[in-house]
């Protein structure tokens, strides 16, 4: 058996401090064997910077994923290509940065980790989730295969799973920061619709909530600025046998302030 915990969109500084903060207890507690951490919001709400990229491999992050704000940093440019772990989305432009997959060898298994978009209420994408993920399919042969769906609908998500659940054995969808309650095994496979976010737990999606306010009710033009109320961890942990291949359990994490 491998176990994996995927920790949810990291938002800013108080979500690195959160993972920081947590990860010691949940490895005594759950014994996993992969990290996975979604960081397109690590660096002040919006991408990711080298610094970060290493503050997450010390921590002993086995992959990075990304999302729509995977180029809001200029600093991406210059360390993509040689960062081993990250990933981004397939079919987010610009497409020729970075890779989409990471294949990682556990107990003679090939373990891939893979990154699309989702198309509903997201720009720069290039095609669906749908071509996206079955051209990574034929470029990244692997025995178990782990996707990060980063999208906005609902719908979107749930069909990305029923379509491919027979050949992938985990399906996390990130993005609305709103941990879903909807985990469950489907045929071989673990899903949840969103994992939810590391971040400011008392914000609005971690932004700083009396910004957002001024934004919606007055119209005023703000800055991106992240809270720094105590953050919420959201995570998920997954159980895949590695004789038949199958997810056999998931359990959400929930650790609030």
């Amino acid at each position: 058996m491998v176990r994996i915990l995927f920790v949810g969109d990291i938002v800013g500084k108080q979500g690195r401090k959160a993972l920081s903060k947590y990860l010691p207890f949940l490895k005594d507690k759950y014994n996993y064997d992969l990290l996975i951490v979604n960081g397109e919001n690590s660096a002040h709400g919006k991408g990711i910077t080298k610094k970060i990229y290493d503050f997450f491999i010390n921590l002993g992050a086995d992959c990075i994923t990304m999302g729509n704000h995977t180029f809001s940093k200029d600093n991406i440019y210059s360390f993509i290509d040689e960062a081993e772990k990250l990933i981004r989305p397939a079919n987010l432009e610009p497409e020729n940065f970075g890779k989409s997959a990471h294949i990682i060898n556990f107990n003679n298994r090939k373990i891939g980790i893979f990154n699309v978009c989702g198309t509903i209420f997201m720009s720069n994408v290039t095609k669906t989730p749908f071509e996206a993920f079955e051209q990574l399919l034929k470029d990244n042969p692997c025995d178990i295969k782990i996707v990060d769906l980063h999208a906005e609908a609902t719908s979107e998500k749930y069909a990305f799973m029923q379509y491919f659940k027979q050949e992938v054995q985990m399906i996390v969808g990130t993005h609305t920061h709103i941990q879903t309650a909807d985990e469950a095994i489907f045929d071989n496979c673990a899903f949840i619709c969103d994992v939810g976010m590391t971040g400011p737990y008392n914000s609005v999606l971690g932004r700083d909530t009396d910004e957002v306010l001024s934004s919606m009710i007055d119209k005023i033009k703000t800055r991106y600025t992240i809270s720094t109320e105590e953050a919420i961890l959201s995570a998920v942990v997954v159980d895949i046998d590695l004789t038949d291949l199958k997810a056999i359990n998931i359990e959400r994490i929930q650790i609030r302030p």
